[in-house]
């Protein structure tokens, strides 16, 4: 860490149990700077980092008088620049970056410039979580048999990454089969207040990252500040370049009151990101405040936390409080970091207080705790919240929209599954997962669905036979309580046996449904469902059978189980029938919040969490077999099909190219509203009959080897072939078509969007991609830039974007630009057939200037008009020119090489 000038003379020392710290002191920076008391938490946060680092050039005084003055404007136009304390990576979103990280080794090779440069300069943990699949389920060998096929299908990958462990300081590497990224982030990696050694001095501070995946604000419940941001911020952040943002709009969200009986934290999440979406919180801080902070455990607040992407804000976060400390401690974090995190908190004014006002907030809105009820959402948007007592007639709402009279009338006795006695219907579950790091981190929500099992198990209830179910926990922790608690029992008994630690069904690795039943849903062309308790449902993510997918909690997860089909209200219909011959319905299984803390309390200890993060790189022995290559730069396998030397540095020379117009440029695709990045970029099944399915089979990889795009991201040639592949993407340009699919112009020929941009590079056509609003919505998935680029776009014209991607785009050298209000595809009466012009870049592109644009339509009139670049900083115009941020950050240490090298 390289500490910055302190013109304003705040350094000072605290003294904890004895030990010494210096710190940046916010008390005395008011002395100097005016009130910033009332400032929320989270800019606290950011002011703090802005007095560690400010050294006249990159922060200045003035940028730190920006957040005093945010207290009286509450809001600022003023540019930051933010160095994060740290970086915390899973594999999918990992894997490609560090194939980065030692393509740039090469590149600077090449150049003549010393390799080891290109090295993280700030901690780096890597979390193998997100390439376990449900291949295997519902039996006590499950677990087994999909952690052997996880190594067997991700054994390139594996050994790539034991390799960059190796061979970069900084980066920890945390093994398969120890739980989600975020999990192991909040129940270990994240410690509240962070310290470093710097100049024989220990220096405190708040703990502070960015992730590459956007759930990493699951730690925002531990009032730690992170966000998601795509794999090549993340990778610049490694390399010591700071975070380049507006100073945000923090929006508080203000609860009261304590959740009802019967009611549970994912309830309240689905509400909360239902209103935080019709608010309008893109880009914004979210932070929460009220009395009803009380009421809720750190758990509860993390599982809040962690749907903040959903809400579409940067981050949702906590202040330090009295649960902090609890949680701290009780999850084995050491006694002098619980001392320490207390002791700064209160020094700084960042603890909460009863006595002091609330903070000030550029706006703010209230929930009623006991208001809420028990609710799911879906079936295609976590932020459309269905509450349970309509959520049948919601869902046979929905089916009469999506299939016409004669597709329902047709499936209306269903279709008979081979070597069954059953038929399967429309509206039939045939996944019930209990998945992803949103509830898996909470123990209330985790007993709750384990009663449920015992209650249902012992009445004699099973569940429904087309139903795969699965249980991934978050951690192995959650292992230890549900086995100590005896719940795990019953839950094997229902066939929810553990099939992995790591993110399965809500990331897509579902795995395929069992034959007999893919068949019957094909045959029929079934609407079925998945239910999980995920915060990720957007079509085709999940599997590709699985039209409707529906967000709920743990225990609505098992019931869905045991109801079988979403057309059953579980709030009138049985779930079932008993051993003894009677119904049994919902109020019958369900604990009661009692029952609940009481399974809590006698199950989970502190020592689970010590015991099992004790020796948490150690990895299972499949891990430490794993033989790999040693040296500085990787030795690349040509053969590979999951790791390769990606393009982007073929042609990378000391100093960048002019900016050029942009002239000509076809259109590749216009596509709708909330087209999310698991539609540019999916991340699930790879089909046999797609480009990467078809290039996988040239390579002679069979189909049951093709694993999924999640984790083939290490190899551009795939990843090429899968953009714009989700098989439920519609391009206008193809009315009636679904998957991605466009017209090649001016021929007109309908061919995959992969084979239509290899023709118009090979033609030395540029491309356009024409969007509506939220483009780029969900997961901070780089490769949705990444192939944007390597398919020839050079720019996206949308009505609105999402944060991650929208600076993912500029990342990679792809233009940003935005339709003015009143105007949009639909208004231009745009087809695809015209060609467009962006005319005079090198003399007028600035951060969000307007930028002039020529339509030439096939009838040969043309129409000018003007559209908003969203570059938004100067930081990211930088990036822009130099062709995208890897190659700015290579060159500028190129050129501190060469400095001092002279």
């Amino acid at each position: 860490m390289k500490l910055g000038k302190d013109t304003l003379n705040t350094r000072r020392q605290l003294t904890v149990g004895g030990k010494a710290y210096d710190y940046y002191s916010l008390e005395a920076a008011e002395a100097q700077i005016g009130e910033i008391g009332r400032l929320p938490f989270s800019l606290k946060v950011l002011l703090e980092n802005l007095l560690r680092y400010e050294d006249g050039q990159s922060v200045t005084v003035d940028d730190v008088k920006a957040l005093a003055q945010w207290v009286a404007e509450r809001r600022s136009d003023k540019e930051i620049a933010y160095r994060p304390a740290r970086v915390l990576m899973q594999d999918f979103t990992g894997v490609p970056a560090v194939v980065d990280l030692a393509a740039m080794r090469e590149a600077m090779t090449k150049l003549g410039g010393n390799p080891e440069k290109i090295n993280p300069l700030s901690p780096v943990d890597l979390v193998i979580d997100h390439s376990v699949m449900v291949d295997t389920f519902g039996g006590p060998d499950s677990f087994a048999k999909n952690v052997d096929l996880e190594f067997q299908r991700n054994g390139e990958r594996y050994e790539f990454l034991r390799w960059g462990q190796g061979a970069f300081q900084n980066f920890r590497v945390v093994p398969p089969g120890t739980g989600i990224c975020h999990q192991v982030n909040l129940e270990y990696l994240a410690q509240v207040v962070w310290t470093t050694e710097v100049d024989g001095k220990t220096v405190a501070y708040p703990d502070t990252l960015v992730g590459t995946d956007s759930h990493t604000t699951m730690v925002n419940g531990l009032s730690v500040l992170g966000w998601g941001v795509g794999g090549i911020e993340a990778e610049a952040a490694m390399l010591g370049q700071p975070v380049s943002m507006l100073i945000p709009e923090v929006i508080g969200m203000k609860l009261t009151g304590e959740l009802k009986e019967g009611t549970t934290a994912t309830d309240l999440v689905l509400t909360v990101t239902e209103m935080l979406r019709k608010k309008g919180v893109v880009g914004k801080f979210v932070e929460f405040y009220g009395d009803g902070l009380k009421h809720l455990t750190l758990a509860d607040r993390a599982t809040l936390g962690n749907m903040s992407p959903e809400f579409g804000s940067t981050c949702a976060i906590f202040p330090i409080d009295q649960e902090t400390l609890r949680y701290l401690e009780f999850t084995g974090r050491d006694a002098e970091r619980v001392a320490l995190v207390e002791a700064y908190a209160k020094a700084q004014g960042m603890w909460l207080d009863d006595s002091q006002p609330d903070p000030v907030f550029t706006d703010s809105l209230e929930l009623d705790l006991s208001s809420v009820e028990p609710s799911l959402a879906g079936p295609k948007r976590p932020q459309d919240r269905v509450p349970l007592s309509t959520a049948a007639p919601a869902f046979a709402s929905h089916l009469s929209k999506e299939l016409s009279a004669d597709a329902a009338a047709a499936a209306d006795k269903g279709v008979a599954v081979d070597g069954s006695d059953y038929a399967l219907n429309h509206g039939d579950v045939v996944i019930a997962a209990i998945t992803s790091c949103t509830n898996t981190s909470n123990p209330s929500v985790m007993i709750a669905a384990g009663l449920v099992a015992k209650k249902a198990h012992e009445l004699g209830l099973d569940v429904k036979p087309w139903v795969k179910t699965s249980l991934a926990p978050g951690s192995q922790v959650v292992t230890d309580y549900l086995e100590a608690s005896g719940l795990q029992t019953h839950l094997d008994a229902l066939g929810f046996d553990l099939v992995g630690y790591g993110c399965t069904t809500c990331i897509g690795n579902s795995g395929p449904l069992p034959e007999p039943i893919a068949k019957a849903v094909d045959e029929g062309d079934l609407l079925v469902c998945s239910v999980l308790s995920g915060n990720r449902n957007f079509e085709g993510r999940i599997n590709p059978h699985c039209k409707a997918n529906y967000l709920a909690s743990p225990p609505l997860v098992v019931a869905y189980a045991l109801a079988g089909s979403m057309q059953v209200d579980l709030l009138k219909d049985p779930l079932g029938t008993g051993k003894d011959g009677q119904p049994v319905y919902l109020k019958d299984v369900w604990p009661t919040n009692h029952e609940i803390q009481d399974v809590l309390l006698a199950s989970l200890t502190p020592e689970m969490f010590r015991g099992r993060y004790a020796d948490v790189f150690k990895g299972p022995e499949e891990w430490q077999r794993i033989k790999t290559s040693e040296g500085d730069t990787f030795t690349w396998d040509l053969g590979s099909t999951y790791v390769a030397y990606p393009p982007f540095f073929d042609d990378v020379a000391p100093e960048p190219a002019p900016i050029a117009d942009v002239s000509g440029a076809r259109v590749l695709a216009i596509l709708g509203d909330s087209v999310t990045t698991d539609h540019i970029s999916p991340a699930g099944a790879i089909k046999r009959e797609s480009p990467a399915g078809t290039h996988l089979l040239e390579h002679q990889v069979s189909q049951r080897d093709f694993n999924s795009y999640g984790a083939r991201r290490g190899n551009h040639r795939i990843m090429m072939r899968g953009t714009f592949a989700n098989i439920r993407i519609r391009n206008e340009m193809v009315p009636g078509v679904e998957g991605g699919f466009t017209k090649y112009l001016p021929g007109g020929d309908v061919m995959a969007i992969y084979d239509a941009a290899m023709k118009y590079q090979d033609d030395g056509v540029p491309l356009v991609v024409v969007a509506g609003k939220e483009y780029g919505t969900g997961s901070s998935r780089d490769w949705a830039a990444k192939g944007t680029r390597l398919l020839g776009v050079k720019a996206v014209i949308a009505e609105s974007f999402e944060r991650i991607h929208r600076s993912n785009l500029v990342g990679m050298g792809v233009l940003p630009l935005q339709f003015k209000p009143g105007m949009d595809r639909k208004s231009l009466k745009l087809t695809g057939a015209e060609t467009f012009d962006l005319q005079s870049l090198a003399e007028t592109l600035a951060p969000r200037v307007d930028v002039a644009c020529r339509i030439h339509r096939p009838d040969g009139t043309s129409e000018e008009i003007s559209l908003l670049c969203r570059i938004d900083t100067a930081d990211e115009l930088a990036y822009y020119r130099n062709g995208g941020i890897l190659h700015y950050v290579l060159r500028n240490l190129m050129a501190e090489d060469r400095v001092a090298a002279e």
